[in-house]
């Protein structure tokens, strides 16, 4: 991982801990001012399920999540996720969240899945080992 400077250094050490802590498998940041500085919201082990529930219904966050699962062949894995997720509530986020999100793909460079949500259903646990395997 390499410097971002819209990343808050609060933000650079949840990102830190996300890669070599398992207590930590999901980082919430959210844009504060214009240009988007980014900054914690939630760092935390989440299932998939609290992921969910822990996205605001009407505004935009990004999400780091490291998603665990088993392949077909019964391999265990873990692919590192990079999500926008911009509901419909908060659509008039996206443009300040896209810049952030784009930083944070160049920032995280051991992150190959990158998605936009703006549904949850979206973010289906098999959509995403699909995504990721």
């Amino acid at each position: 991982m390499r410097s971002s400077t819209d990343l808050s250094p609060e933000g650079v050490d949840a990102l830190r801990h996300l890669r070599d802590r398992r207590e930590v498998n999901t980082v919430i940041l959210r844009c504060t001012g214009s240009p988007c500085g980014l900054v914690v919201e939630l760092e935390g082990n989440l299932t998939h399920d609290e992921l969910l529930q822990a996205l605001p219904p009407d505004e935009a966050r990004l999400v780091v999540h490291e998603l665990y699962f088993a392949t077909r062949e019964g391999m265990r894995r873990h692919e590192p996720l990079l999500i926008l997720w911009v509901p419909s509530g908060g659509d008039w986020q996206e443009e300040s969240y896209t810049a952030g999100y784009t930083d944070l793909k160049e920032f995280l460079t051991d992150v190959h899945v990158h998605l936009t949500a703006r549904r949850t259903d979206q973010l289906d646990y098999r959509r995403l080992v699909a995504l990721a395997g």
